[in-house]
């Protein structure tokens, strides 16, 4: 029976049936281990626009085919796909018996590997628009590697931030105003639940939205296209957890037009990979839907994840040389048990509503409302009237001693006493590298009467989200087929400081230290001098309100040699800030409503696919759009006031051309891009010295930067032997900044923005991903059900995140290098050497992958599988940034001058050394 079911895998019995008329095939597709017909299997005749989904029976018929030779794919989610090259006679309708389709199991762990590594249809009846771009967008084998054996090396798709992608659930936008990126965390651990998912890449087209140059990813939870049946999975892994329990039961749709889905899970650990990063989430799933009729569903969905997880810290090159890579200075033992002091909390529960009307054979129409309330937490201490409690602090390295001067400018860091004082730091940081809760506790005892000098506080946003998305398609002709759809959102975000914890002490003063009169020292001006209890608000208090209309259509048209499509969408944001406190810095500006900002855009893009023949295309896509900025670039020191930075739309622009062969035993995609994105807005915050002999915390504001991204990037996939698959993949690209941007800082002294005129930026390099990727691998699937797989992949070009203020001419200005003629003056060489952007090393990482899977009384199914990543424990980073405190040449020279670490070096943060996951189900 075994040998019989692979055959057919690969042999179809072909016999010709007059009873139907017209020119086609027709077939019935089941599951190879079950023998079980599959419902809502995507079948599709390549090179035009005929598409079916298969019934309940798992048939299906096409009437209307050209005759001759045609590929057909046969896709439907969590099974490999068939392509199958079939004959079609005219006036004939071909039985291709029985497809089977062939659990793929290597996706079900390349979704676990995704959602461990966190840093994861249809329409009944023919002709549903809602698969096409599925099948045009499904992941292929160089987004696989991107996504499985890139993604633990932090590598970004054409070194894109996902802020340009965009991530739907039922068509509803999970995008936030705030920062423009999706909020994966609050689906995460459903991975069942999230499993029907379509992809485009890039530009390309999407039937819900316009889209960006990043590329869309919808999720689809419709409760009736879920396979029937139950599945129980545990796995351990040594990744950001250990542990991860889930269970899901898929009801399938019965008789009164009835179907559900529940799903559960709970992901923990005690520390993961990483020290003191302890880790607990609990997932609810849940979709409903009752079929009214042959035109309406409706569908209810609700998600509940909520996530607790510990923190790790960039560390310095001379921390990591101490105690180790694993080092995490945010935790430390309290009575016994380790106690982090960076906590990362989300728990934002979404509702959705979506309503499926098909209009008639050729439109549909599918509306969803949504509401989304929540909080994400993250805390931190609190110091007043004390010193910093980090263990890292610069004073308590070694490198402070090592690099010390006198005022006068005199370089003493070798003498004697500093020697000295550097190898007690090295002795008390290797003995004592954690936070020292005792201590901590000890300090606030002390002080009972004044209150806490340390605190625990988190910087909490608490989001009420409303959407409404409504999205149509139809087939306006039998090659015209039009897109369009409406998004509105309406956002309110309440941002303030929660205490948590008064660590032993019994009140907390609400002031700040760096203030230099009594006004200054007050958060709140209306109610000063507070003392804070646990959950009480302080230090900051304000709302944002933000709403936003999207509007997009979207005509494709399919001919025998050319696909072709057009898109243009318009959008208005508008954001307003609602301070709730007055602010002792900025009693005039902070509390009560600032000005209301509305920004406008409009997209445009398009492309087409030449079909050299039925096996090989010729794909472009380009795209102009503009962007509004996120509300953190608006508002350029929310915290404090309403002050609106001179922000204005981003401009996006971009192509790309494959060359795309689709054949039964080769794939392949050789695609070439280009994009720009110009006027971008970047604003942080940092104690920085060096500014005109001040030393003091900013906002640094920095707009008008303008990136390039260019690049190939090429999957191959080979099919050589009926077992064994070879993949190939490269990228290599070019990404970079390319003019030098304004800089503009704001501190609390001055109480306005000072213009630093341009950073000269310009040629260097965007960070924080390889900019180089290669990979290669070898899959054998067994006719026994077990596979196994190995890949070798090679990362390179991946560059540090450069501090901007140190590239302007602040970085050269007397004021700030007085001592300078100390030293011989400004070494232009030594300077260029202080800034030029550092490149971390190249390397290479070896991963083994593999599973089994076994079937009992024809209806249990228990799968098995495993990989080992990173499998020699190379050591390598991920990214890092440079330290803004060292503001000026002057300072650049003196933290270099022990030949040994700098103080304020730059911090790096490091990937996963060789780690595991193991993952058990059971299926029925």
């Amino acid at each position: 029976m075994k040998k019989l079911v692979i055959c057919l895998l690969f042999v179809m019995q072909v016999c010709f049936v007059f009873a139907q008329a017209g020119t086609g095939f027709s077939g019935k597709i089941v599951d190879s281990k079950s023998q079980k017909p599959l419902q809502n299997v995507v079948v599709s005749v390549q090179n035009s626009n005929l598409t079916q989904i298969s019934d309940a029976q798992g048939k299906f018929t096409f009437t209307n085919a050209t005759e001759g030779s045609q590929l057909v794919l046969v896709k439907s989610v969590g099974y490999k796909e068939q392509l199958l090259t079939i004959d079609v006679v005219k006036d004939k309708v071909l039985d291709l018996g029985v497809v089977v389709l062939e659990e793929d199991i290597a996706q079900d762990q390349i979704r676990d590997v995704l959602n461990i590594q966190e840093t994861d249809l249809g329409d009944e009846g023919n002709s549903s628009e809602s698969t096409t771009s599925l099948l045009q967008s499904s992941r292929d084998a160089f987004l696989q590697a991107a996504a499985y054996n890139f993604g633990q090396a932090r590598f970004s798709v054409r070194g894109i931030d996902n802020e340009y992608s965009n991530v739907m659930i039922n068509g509803i936008s999970m995008n936030r105003v705030g920062d423009g990126r999706p909020q994966y965390g609050d689906w995460g651990g459903l991975n069942d639940a999230t499993r029907n998912q379509e992809f485009t890449n890039g530009s390309a087209p999407s039937d819900y939205v316009f889209g960006g140059i990043a590329g869309t990813q919808e999720i689809n939870t419709r409760a009736s296209i879920y396979r029937p049946g139950t599945r129980i999975s545990f796995l351990n892994t040594n990744t950001n957890y250990s542990f991860r329990t889930m269970g899901t039961f898929a009801s399938g749709i019965n008789k009164d037009g009835w179907a559900y889905v529940v799903s559960a899970s709970r992901r923990w650990a005690q520390e993961g990979y990483f020290e003191g990063t302890n880790y607990s989430a609990n997932s609810l799933f849940a979709s409903v839907e009752k079929k009214i009729n042959d035109k309406h569903s409706l569908n209810f969905t609700s998600i509940y994840a909520q996530n607790k997880r510990g923190k790790n810290s960039p560390n310095t090159d001379e921390q990591n040389d101490l105690v180790g890579n694993k080092y995490n200075s945010y935790w430390g033992y309290q009575d016994g048990r380790r106690r982090n002091s960076r906590m990362k909390k989300t728990e934002e529960p979404l509702l959705m509503l979506t309503h499926y009307w098909k209009v008639n054979s050729k439109t549909n129409i599918n509306t969803s409302v949504s509401y989304q309330i929540g909080e994400i937490g993250n805390s931190r201490l609190d110091y007043t009237k004390d010193n910093n409690p980090d263990p890292t602090y610069y004073t308590k390295l070694p490198s402070y001693y090592a690099n010390r001067f006198d005022s006068a400018g005199n370089y003493i860091g070798d003498t004697p006493q500093n020697i000295a004082f550097a190898i007690l730091a090295k002795d008390n940081f290797i003995a004592n590298p954690q936070l020292d809760w005792t201590k901590i506790y000890t300090t606030n005892t002390k002080s009972l009467a004044n209150g806490s000098r340390i605190a625990l506080y988190e910087d909490r946003n608490d989001e009420n989200i409303a959407t409404f998305n409504t999205n149509l398609s139809t087939k306006l002709s039998d090659n015209i087929f039009m897109n369009a759809g409406i998004n509105y959102l309406n956002s309110s975000t309440k941002n303030f400081k929660n205490m948590l914890d008064l660590l032993g002490g019994n009140y907390y003063n609400d002031i700040n230290t760096f203030g230099l009169t009594f006004d200054q020292e007050q958060s709140d001006l209306n109610n000063p001098l507070r003392q804070v209890k646990v959950g009480d608000k302080y230090g900051y208090n304000y709302i944002v309100d933000a709403n936003r209309l999207d509007v997009f259509t979207q005509f494709k048209f399919t001919y025998k040699k050319i696909d072709f499509y057009l898109a243009e969408s318009f959008s208005r944001s508008g954001y307003q800030r609602n301070g709730l406190y007055k602010n002792g810095y900025y009693p005039t500006n902070s509390f009560g409503k600032s000005d209301k900002v509305t920004f406008d855009n409009f997209g445009f893009k398009g492309g087409l696919t030449y079909k050299i023949s039925g096996r090989q295309y010729l794909d472009f896509n380009g795209i102009y759009m503009s962007k509004a900025p996120n509300t953190k670039d608006v508002f350029s020191n929310a915290r404090v006031n309403n002050t609106i930075a001179r922000v204005t739309n981003e401009t996006i622009r971009g192509v790309d051309a494959s060359y795309i062969i689709k054949a039964p035993k080769f794939k392949a995609r050789f695609t070439g891009y280009f994009s720009e994105t110009l006027n971008s807005t970047d604003i942080n915050f940092y104690y920085a010295d060096g500014l005109g002999g001040v030393n003091q915390f900013v906002s640094e504001v920095v707009t008008g930067i303008n990136k390039r991204n260019r690049g190939i990037e090429t999957g191959l996939e080979y099919q050589l032997t009926s077992t064994i698959k070879l993949t190939g993949v490269a990228a290599y690209g070019d990404y970079t900044i390319t003019n030098n941007p304004d800089v503009n800082l704001a501190n609390d002294s001055s109480g306005s923005l000072i213009s630093y005129g341009k950073s000269n930026l310009a040629g260097y390099k965007l960070s924080g991903m390889p900019q180089q990727a290669y990979s290669f691998g070898v899959e054998y699937r067994d006719p026994k059900f077990w596979w196994i797989g190995a890949n070798v992949n090679y990362l390179s070009d991946n560059y540090l995140d450069v501090s901007v203020i140190k590239r302007t001419a602040n970085y050269y200005a007397p004021a700030n290098n007085d001592l300078v003629s100390l030293y011989g003056g400004i070494d232009q060489n030594l300077a260029d050497k202080y800034l030029k952007q550092e490149k971390f090393d190249s390397f290479f990482l070896f991963n083994l992958v593999g599973g089994k899977s076994w079937r009992f009384n024809y209806k249990y199914t228990i799968g098995l599988f495993a990989n080992v990543n990173n499998v020699l424990n190379i050591n390598y980073k991920t990214g890092g940034f440079e330290q803004s405190r060292n503001a000026s040449y002057q300072q650049d020279y003196q933290d270099h001058q022990s030949n040994g670490p700098s103080v304020f070096a730059p911090k790096y943060f490091y990937g996963y050394g060789r780690t595991y996951s193991v993952n058990i189900y059971l299926s029925f």
